[in-house]
């Protein structure tokens, strides 16, 4: 049966449920997202992917800046929901939202809760070594990720980055949704209380993260280069130019820790090595290591900083 919806969301991580709850038929009655942003070189004001998705599929889009006014708080009780799907909005909905529809709001979040809550949970995953995540459906209460979870999916991580990640999350996400809002309507699912066991946070990623420490060991950095592809990525300096690193491979090889050890870009860490397989050049775009050889000079003995 149907439901009527608002869907907030904004980036293209949330644009496949929002598809996937067009395509089963629910009544979109609002779509919410993050105003739009000034964004490239000419710092042009444009919607995020949810708002342009929204658009295409002709739906209204409100972006307000918050959401703990009376009267956008009037307004949303006004669509007469049956439920709220959130999915990466970017935005905390006070108690007045959370109990506006019938049924509840539900969270989309990347992780196997309780490990991850809060902004950054695919890349705190992956630059932790996580061997496995996943998706989970939770019914939203006043707490940071705190809710009960209805449903959830499991996925090895192996040698993905977080791009990767979210992609195949997005997915797997998107049909997990529909499903749980199905069951949920027929009074066919058990909402299980998070355990305190095992919590962890996603705290946002920070700048100074993002530089490559290359006295740690080749698995900690290779976490984290894989951790911060495609955005913001893992950088260091060499020949005064900051290149990002967005996908390296362990090695075999020993020096001084950031020496690069042989042509093909081999680096020593403290411990193990790293072969560089894609970069990118400070305002270029990404590019196969032996591409960046063809016109930066970077011999064995070069050090990264």
């Amino acid at each position: 049966m149907p439901l009527r919806l608002a869907f907030l969301g904004t980036p293209d991580f949330a644009v496949p449920t929002l598809a996937e709850l067009i395509a089963q038929g629910h009544d979109i009655a609002a779509v919410y997202s993050q105003p739009p942003r000034p964004k490239g070189r000419g710092m042009e004001t444009v919607p995020g992917p949810v708002h342009k998705f929204a658009q295409t599929a002709r739906l209204e889009v409100r972006t307000p800046l918050s959401l703990k006014s009376a009267e956008e708080q009037t307004a949303f009780a006004a669509l007469n929901l049956d439920a709220a799907v959130v999915v990466a909005y970017g935005l905390i909905l006070p108690k007045a939202i959370l109990d506006a529809p019938r049924l509840g709001c539900f969270n989309l979040h990347g992780s196997l809760l309780p490990r991850w809550r809060g902004a950054a949970p695919i890349q705190r995953a992956v630059m932790a070594g996580d061997a496995e995540t996943g998706v989970m459906v939770m019914h939203m209460d006043e707490g940071l990720d705190t809710g009960p979870v209805l449903m959830a999916e499991r996925t090895a991580i192996g040698r993905k980055t977080s791009g990767d990640l979210a992609d195949q999350l997005s997915r797997l996400g998107a049909d997990l949704m529909v499903r749980a809002l199905s069951a949920l309507e027929r009074g066919q699912v058990v909402e299980h209380q998070q355990s305190e066991a095992g919590l962890t946070y996603a705290k946002k990623i920070t700048k100074e993260e993002a530089r490559i420490d290359w006295t740690k060991s080749a698995a900690e950095i290779d976490c984290l280069i894989r951790g911060l592809a495609p955005t913001p990525g893992a950088y260091s300096e060499v020949n005064g130019e900051r290149l990002k690193i967005l996908y390296a491979e362990p090695a075999s090889g020993k020096g001084a820790p950031g020496e690069i050890l042989s042509g093909d870009l081999i680096i020593a860490c403290g411990e193990g090595a790293l072969r560089l397989i894609r970069v990118q050049r400070a305002g270029g775009k990404a590019m196969e290591a032996g591409e960046l050889l063809k016109g930066f000079a970077l011999p064995p003995g070069t050090r990264f900083s």
